[in-house]
């Protein structure tokens, strides 16, 4: 695919504040935490010692409702 001469792709620059990112970085470890939790408290009521997709894809809907 190619595209006309004249399209022109530009950067997105965003600035977040010191606070923001810590913040943010937080909150994403947080929720991965909880959904490795999860993940493994289903896992291991099947009788799995390993978390596998379909695990995380149990518990994915009610986690994001949660966050």
């Amino acid at each position: 695919m190619s595209y006309p001469s004249h399209v022109c792709v530009s950067v997105l620059m965003i600035k977040a504040n010191a606070n923001a990112l810590k913040l943010s970085s937080e909150l994403l470890r947080v929720f991965v935490a909880e959904a490795i939790q999860r993940a493994a408290t289903i896992a291991e009521a099947e009788g799995s010692v390993k978390i596998e997709a379909t695990h995380l894809e149990r518990i994915l809907p009610q986690l994001l409702l949660d966050f």
